[in-house]
């Protein structure tokens, strides 16, 4: 009779062993999904990737961690407001650029106007060697930073709170009769936020590079939208 307790106590502490076990078991299996979650929110720069949730990351750029989704209201980058000012000018203003790309590709494929077509190419040309010129500024001063794109800079908003998905849908479609001036209406507010993103790099900036090419951007694209403007003036008549 006296068995039969110790029998119960050592089926009661194999019991107790499994448990344990399992418990073990089950921290590990969500210790390494918090390291697949965490992976997979990280590009191969380091960049926490977790805040672009709903962007198109095909269109990622690896150097700033900005996206373009048309259908989602663009945020800024986590900590973006304590990285180097450089650091979030040239973020920033890349993702500028790229939504001026954007909007220069589709007019090549929808005006009728070679003077719209040259300018627009223009546009992009010009734009798209500063994107490249400030890349490697990004990568020679900035080499492992993370993504500092700040959506509060001055002309930020403004200059991209036009470039939307129902707005682009419907440039898209629009006759070309009509497509010309309204480009130029969202060219020249893009680009009224660039000029001031530029005026502000002036003051703030650190390195004298950043300062010339914000003084290059200010001359270069109040000249354009002097044409924009002298344009729909003109196509008013």
């Amino acid at each position: 009779m006296r068995l039969i307790p110790i029998l119960t106590l050592a089926l009661a502490l194999a019991a107790f062993g499994a448990a344990c076990q399992n418990q073990t078991g089950g921290t590990a299996a969500n210790s390494n999904a918090n390291a697949n979650t965490a992976a997979a929110t990280t590009d191969h720069s380091g960049h926490d990737m977790s805040n672009m949730k709903g962007h198109d990351m095909s269109n990622m750029n690896a150097s700033t961690g900005g996206a373009h989704d048309h259908g989602n209201e663009m945020t800024s980058a986590p900590g973006a407001a304590d990285q180097p000012y450089d650091l979030q000018f040239i973020d920033s203003m890349i993702h500028h650029h790229e939504g001026a790309l954007q909007m220069a590709k589709m007019v090549l494929g929808k005006t009728e106007r070679q003077e719209v077509k040259t300018f627009a190419q223009k546009i992009s040309d010009d734009q798209a060697k500063e994107m490249e010129q400030m890349r490697r500024w990004r990568d020679e001063w900035f080499a492992g930073k993370p993504a500092a794109l700040n959506m509060e800079l001055p002309g930020m908003k403004g200059g991209t709170e036009m470039m939307n998905s129902a707005h682009m849908k419907d440039m898209d479609e629009m006759d070309p009769a009509h497509f010309d001036g309204h480009f130029l209406s969202m060219m020249i507010k893009h680009h009224e936020g660039a000029v001031e993103m530029a005026k502000d790099a002036q003051r703030r900036a650190e390195r004298p590079e950043i300062k010339q090419i914000a003084q290059e951007i200010v001359r270069e694209q109040e000249a354009e939208i002097r044409q924009m403007r002298a344009w729909k003036a003109k196509w008013k008549e």
